[in-house]
């Protein structure tokens, strides 16, 4: 079959883009549009774990990037926006330890941050005993003595460089 369609110059293509506006992420500093949420950060954690995916990975590839992800929201739209990356309760992903680490890391923040935690990070199911996400073995005792609050509560124990990101 043979095209029929209209072949535009790079100069027209650029126009047409710059006409429109993007789908896409943010399309100025002050979007305050939700790009990501801890719901599907959950979502995506939960698919690893159906592919074989082990704990540590979802944390990495979960809990880790939401922690980035709200960073980055944070500092496009503000800590109200940031707040409402977490409005939406993550379903369960079939590891209640990762379940426990996405509520331990909204309360976290909005301590952190001076926001109100979301009534379903206090849900008494998401908790789980002694998991040390990310964690070798000589650090366990400094990780049970520093895990913040929020994670120790929940039986999840990790280092302060842990939650450090670039």
């Amino acid at each position: 079959m043979a095209f029929k369609g209209i072949v535009l110059s790079i100069g027209e293509l650029v126009e047409q883009a710059q006409a429109e506006p993007s789908s896409q992420g943010p399309t100025k500093p002050d979007d305050h549009r939700l790009l990501h949420t801890a719901a599907g950060e959950a979502a995506d954690g939960a698919m690893l774990l159906r592919r074989g995916a082990s704990l540590t990975d979802v944390w990495r590839f979960g809990i880790i990037q939401a922690l980035d992800d709200y960073a980055s929201t944070v500092q496009r739209g503000g800590i109200r926006l940031g707040a409402r990356f977490f409005d939406d309760e993550p379903a369960p992903t079939g590891a209640i330890e990762v379940d426990a680490a996405f509520a331990a890391l909204a309360e976290h923040l909005a301590e952190r941050d001076g926001w109100e935690a979301p009534t379903w990070a206090g849900q008494p199911w998401r908790v789980t005993t002694g998991w040390y996400p990310d964690v070798i073995a000589w650090e366990r005792d400094e990780a049970r003595r520093t895990s913040p609050p929020a994670f120790r509560q929940r039986g999840i124990y990790i280092t302060p460089r842990a939650l450090e990101r670039a």
